[in-house]
């Protein structure tokens, strides 16, 4: 794997040092990993994250609501960037507008040609942006509002150590998804993951518990970031979240 220092970054990028360094700061781009000696190594999963981020930027979005949509745990990379070429589009389309409209004033203004009041005003547009409430609603605040609280308080080697127990806990879950969710080995590992969201993310009842399990299987977003540890995941970890959540609500 590449890694690039922060500086490298800065040059390859065109931003400054100093905005990597806020980015790192305020816990919207922590790089993957740090030297003994305290330099940021950036790998290109963060350059990815970075890229998003500008994205999101040029779009008009504020730093706080870029860290909301993509700490979300819905949050699609992929349909993130095709969202952000639609927008990117239709925002072509109106600058054309604006550049024909002001090539048309120009010359109205040397008396070459008449403009209607309506032409004076073609390119503009002072609605809310379609994009950012697309975004808002497929990854918007109010899902991850408590959950971005916590992690606000914790440091940044306090939300790596979190991150990595939610890695470990689905690479196990992904080696025991062949095996019936019924079994000792898949309800004590779902304990697991039970006991992690109820540690960190709020208070889960066993009926909110299987709720969200049902989630993983009826919203896709769920089904396809939680199938990146291995196909059937998700399905899985809903069954044995189901059978988890019945068992202690009737025990």
């Amino acid at each position: 794997m590449e890694w690039l220092k922060v500086k490298e970054v800065a040059n390859l990028v065109g931003i400054s040092v100093r905005t990597l360094h806020h980015y790192d700061e305020i816990g919207l781009l922590i790089p993957q990993e740090t030297t003994e000696a305290g330099y940021r190594l950036y790998s290109n999963k963060d350059l990815e994250t970075l890229q998003q981020i500008l994205f999101f930027k040029e779009l008009g979005f504020q730093l706080k609501q870029i860290k909301e949509i993509i700490n979300n745990p819905l949050f699609d990379s992929e349909e993130a960037l095709q969202l952000h070429k639609k927008a990117l589009y239709e925002k072509r389309d109106r600058l054309n507008k604006m550049i024909s409209m002001l090539e048309k004033t120009i010359e109205y203004t040397k008396g070459e040609i008449e403009m209607t009041n309506k032409e004076k005003f073609e390119g503009f547009n002072f609605s809310h942006n379609p994009f950012e409430q697309e975004a808002r609603e497929r990854w918007g605040n109010q899902a991850v509002d408590q959950s971005n609280k916590k992690l606000a308080k914790l440091s940044q080697k306090e939300q790596l150590a979190l991150t990595q127990e939610w890695d470990k806990i689905y690479q196990k879950l992904a080696t025991l998804r062949h095996e019936s969710p019924h079994s000792a080995d898949a309800q004590e590992a779902i304990k697991d993951w039970y006991d992690y969201l109820n540690n960190h993310f709020g208070t889960y009842t066993f009926e909110a518990f299987k709720g969200l399990g049902l989630l993983y299987v009826d919203d896709q977003r769920f089904t396809k970031n939680i199938d990146k540890y291995g196909e059937g995941l998700a399905k899985f970890m809903s069954e044995a979240m189901g059978v988890f959540a019945d068992n202690q609500m009737h025990s």
